[in-house]
């Protein structure tokens, strides 16, 4: 059981019921802290694994949800990824899941922020770590599997050997992370673009998709990642 739980009545009340919000100041420090990481640097060289595994999850849970068959998700220790479903190769249901990768981090860190505006920070850790989990079953290389198993086993320990104080830390670093990490992908890929590069990316996939242009693609990109990060800030900071 997690630390001071002791009968599954106190378990669902741990996990369903809400928490004190931590101090102001442990709020601002976690998005200090969450945006060394999303710095240019060594740093981001290995926090942007965490913004992949949100990536290719947002592909792989919209393939499954308008109803594709995912075939398997794989991270590479380069930072990129690839997401494989079948079904019909034009549509709805393709054009969401192509739209599904550079907006989920910043989407996910949106929900995030609305559970910790509402007190939800156990729940919060724990439905991260069941969609590790869920995550896990499609991972199809060695790689993709450490940097799911790492990130779940964090989440684990968390919520279930630390105090509550230390489970905000977590939370809220995790979900400025997620809000402020989401904002650099369009960037770099928009910068890859300008100089020819990703020929292939999401967005030159949503073009052949829609015969709508990349750049109006990267635009949606930029718009989710900002308005997620300004609307989620609010919430994380109690404005």
């Amino acid at each position: 059981m997690p630390l001071g739980i002791t009968s599954v009545a106190d378990l669902w009340d741990r996990v369903f019921g809400s928490q004190p919000a931590p101090e102001q100041w442990l709020v601002i420090a976690t998005a200090v802290v969450a945006l060394a990481a999303v710095t240019p640097g060594a740093a981001w060289r290995f926090s942007r694994n965490a913004v992949t595994i949100a990536h290719e999850g947002g592909h792989g849970l919209i393939a499954l949800v308008t109803g594709r068959r995912l075939q398997g998700i794989r991270l590479h220790s380069d930072t990129s990824g690839l997401t494989v479903s079948r079904g019909k190769p034009t549509g709805l249901g393709m054009i969401l899941t192509a739209a599904a990768g550079y907006t989920a981090p910043s989407l996910l860190g949106l929900g995030g922020a609305w559970l910790l505006a509402a007190h939800h920070i156990t729940l919060l850790l724990w439905l991260a770590t069941a969609l590790l989990l869920a995550m896990l079953i499609m991972i199809r290389n060695a790689y993709g599997v450490f940097t799911v198993v790492v990130a779940g086993a964090a989440f684990v320990l968390v919520s279930w050997l630390t105090e509550p104080g230390v489970q905000a830390a977590f939370a809220y670093a995790a979900v400025w992370f997620l809000l402020l990490g989401g904002v650099r992908p369009p960037f770099e890929l928009q910068s890859k673009r300008r100089h020819g590069g990703a020929p292939d990316s999401d967005a030159d996939q949503l073009a052949r998709l829609t015969n709508v242009p990349p750049a109006l693609w990267l635009f949606l990109f930029h718009a989710v990642s900002l308005t997620s990060l300004i609307g989620g800030g609010r919430w994380l900071l109690g404005l």
